[in-house]
Parts: C-alpha cells; sequence; structure tokens
C-alpha cells in the first residue's frame, strides 16, 4: 500500500517535470544567443559567465536533492537563490556599457536576454527545490499552513 510519503514523492516528480522543461526551454534559448555573446567583446565585461555558472550549480544542488532526498540541499538551494541581484548587476553594466558607444547595442541586447532566462532557470531550480521539500515534509511554500499526513 502506497503511504502519503510515496504519493508526495510522486505528485512531487509530476511538478517538477514540467520546471524541468521550462529549464530546457531556456537553456536552447541560450544556446540560440550564444553565437552572438561569444564574439562580442561586452560578454568579457559583465558577470554573465558567474551568472550562468551559479545557475548551473543550482540546478544541479536542485536535481540531486530530489535524487537523494537531501532536504538539507534543498533548502541550501533556496537560501542560495541570488540570481536575480545577478541579472540586475548585469543589466547595469550593460546600461553602462551602452552609454559607452564603444560597443554593439545588439549584443548587449543578446547579453541582457541570457541573462533573462538565467535568472528563468533559477527560479525553475527553486521551485525544484521546494517540491523536493515538499515530498520529504508535506509541507509546500504556497501552502504552509497544511501539513499533509507522514
Amino acid at each position: 500500500q502506497p503511504v502519503p510519503r510515496d504519493l508526495r514523492v510522486i505528485s512531487a516528480a509530476l511538478k517538477l517535470i514540467s520546471d524541468l522543461e521550462r529549464i530546457g526551454d531556456q537553456a536552447a534559448d541560450i544556446s540560440d544567443l550564444t553565437p552572438y555573446i561569444v564574439n562580442s567583446s561586452i560578454a568579457s565585461k559583465v558577470q554573465i559567465h558567474d551568472m550562468a555558472k551559479a545557475t548551473i550549480d543550482m540546478v544541479t544542488k536542485s536535481i540531486d536533492a530530489f535524487v537523494k532526498n537531501d532536504l538539507e540541499l534543498a533548502e541550501k538551494v533556496i537560501e542560495s537563490d541570488d540570481i536575480e541581484d545577478l541579472f540586475n548587476k548585469i543589466r547595469e553594466e550593460l546600461i553602462q556599457e551602452i552609454q559607452g558607444k564603444n560597443n554593439d547595442p545588439r549584443a548587449a541586447i543578446d547579453i541582457l536576454m541570457a541573462a533573462k532566462y538565467f535568472e528563468r532557470i533559477g527560479d525553475h531550480a527553486v521551485n525544484v527545490a521546494e517540491w523536493v521539500q515538499y515530498s520529504i515534509t508535506g509541507v509546500h511554500k504556497s501552502n504552509e499552513h497544511h501539513i499533509a499526513d507522514r
């Protein structure tokens, strides 16, 4: 007989599948922009590489948390969500670069779009971590007042 925890794991897996699909779609969008970004002099002047590394780390850890049933790791992903701050820094850096008029504004826009995709991927990684929390504790952020039977 399935116990409530088994049903939560199945429910969480079904929910996080849609987040993983969206991560894949946004990663594909980033790969479409990459040829235009790589050859740009602006790319080396902003923190897009740091943002990419941070996002990859969040996604990897959130999936590891699900596979390993690791509540502590899931909570670390949620707590480490500073991707929006990185996005805001990149946006400001790009504004400065565009105002300098020595750079290609098209490349700056492509970098900004990639940064926005990374931000969204980070949000999905947090969602995955929240579903891991739910599968273990029975409590989801959107419904913290409800505790499922364990």
